[in-house]
């Protein structure tokens, strides 16, 4: 075509050098606009089309692809492609030309096929969630470590064309970067490897419920990325913890609390020791009327009254022999009453103790589990418990141990 071109362009009045430049122009202006108008079918009816298509399926696994921009980007390759082809013919006799085309069309292909790899790893990531076992296992940072193995080979090969050498040279040449490379990529090396163990071992997955104080996190872990794990806490507020502290510092993990299907209530109740006495046959006739204990109380009653008669126990005085107290038949209460809570687990720990005195008094501590996990249900259940028990404390001529307030002086005064 050129041969046909040039003499016509002379016959114009055109010199040979000037008709050879304008042949040129004209060439590289009509492989542009050709690169122009392959671009456009490939983003305006190619893109929408297939884009429509996936919209129209039942499967939602397509539409990451779409999501994740990968046919937007592919788009990209189809006017480098014609630039490619075509730009050195209509160069031809411009080497330098044709090579510095060449070297800077080869570039853009090579990040644009980059970019497309790089959104691909991302669908994979993206359907890879879809599946029950990504709780337990998450592969994000795998992904991510993929992404960074990959744009580092982009740039070998991209400084490889430019310097015109292969790419193995280049790698050759890497072994005296190796501590800088080490220093650069740090966080991810550490973080890569902590993301084996954390994997591994199935400390920590999406949707668990952790609590690291030096960090401040308390919540729900919503991703596990190569470098960082993000934790929503309760507050609503995202606190990023670095991935491999998860492997150096100490952290609670509430997963095993909401696999058993049961919270733990550990609470007690300081009683006023002052309070605590000996129960005479008033106050046992009194409290035999309270349901949960009725049962209880005859046992205990023929129990010890055959235990003073064997031993001839003088019993015109409480204190000798064996007799029930207060504070003993409060705790036989407590115990009855959990038993018959619907809402507590019959069949793990279940304890109500005391613990040993202190200022604040006797604690009588109450350790049993719910049958919810449920935040909320589980403090309205811990709550309603609570509010029983101590209402029905001076049931028992026992006393709640607190701190005497300004209220508590000026009563003592008023009654001096």
């Amino acid at each position: 075509m050129r041969e046909h071109i040039i003499p016509w362009l002379q016959g114009l009045g055109l010199s040979a050098e000037l008709a050879a430049l304008v042949t040129v122009l004209a060439g590289v202006v009509g492989v542009l606009l050709l690169a122009y108008v392959v671009n456009l079918i490939a983003k305006r009816l190619l893109l929408r089309l297939l884009n429509y298509l996936i919209s129209k399926t039942e499967t939602k696994l397509d539409d990451a692809f779409v999501e994740r921009r990968v046919f937007a980007r592919l788009s990209h390759l189809a006017p480098s492609l014609v630039i490619y082809l075509l730009l050195p013919l209509v160069l031809a006799g411009h080497p330098t030309l044709i090579a510095v085309t060449l070297k800077l069309t080869q570039i853009y292909m090579i990040l644009v096929g980059a970019l497309v790899v790089g959104a691909l790893l991302n669908v994979a990531n993206d359907i890879y969630r879809t599946f029950d076992t990504s709780r337990q296992i998450p592969l994000k940072g795998f992904f991510q470590v993929a992404k960074v193995v990959l744009f580092c080979i982009a740039g070998i090969i991209v400084l490889a064309i430019i310097l015109d050498k292969t790419p193995l040279y280049l790698l050759s040449g890497l072994g005296a970067l190796t501590a800088v490379l080490l220093i650069v990529f740090k966080d991810p090396i550490l973080g890569f490897v902590a993301g084996i163990q954390l994997s591994a071992n199935k400390m920590v997955a999406i949707g668990d419920w952790i609590e690291m104080p030096s960090h401040s996190a308390d919540g729900d872990v919503v991703e596990v990325a190569l470098t960082t794990v993000k934790v929503r806490n309760w507050d609503k507020t995202i606190t990023t913890i670095p991935t491999y502290d998860l492997i150096t510092r100490p952290f609670k993990n509430w997963k095993g609390m909401q696999e058993t299907g049961g919270r733990r209530i550990k609470r007690s109740i300081s009683i006023d020791m002052g309070t605590i006495r000996l129960c005479d046959e008033q106050a046992l006739a009194r409290l035999s009327k309270i349901q949960f204990i009725r049962e209880y109380l005859d046992r205990k009653r023929e129990e010890l009254a055959e235990h003073n008669a064997a031993h001839e126990i003088d019993d015109t005085s409480l204190v000798n022999g064996r007799h029930l107290t207060n504070v003993g038949t409060f705790r036989a209460y407590v115990e009855a009453y959990l038993h018959n809570h619907p809402r507590i687990r019959q069949d793990m720990t279940f304890l109500v103790r005391q613990l040993a005195p202190d200022e604040h008094g006797l604690p009588i501590e109450i350790y049993v589990f719910t049958n919810t996990v449920a935040w909320g249900e589980y403090e309205g259940i811990q709550a309603d418990i609570f509010d029983h028990i101590l209402a029905v404390v001076p049931e028992f001529d026992l006393r709640v141990f607190q701190r005497p307030s300004g209220a508590d002086v000026d009563g003592a005064l008023r009654r001096g």
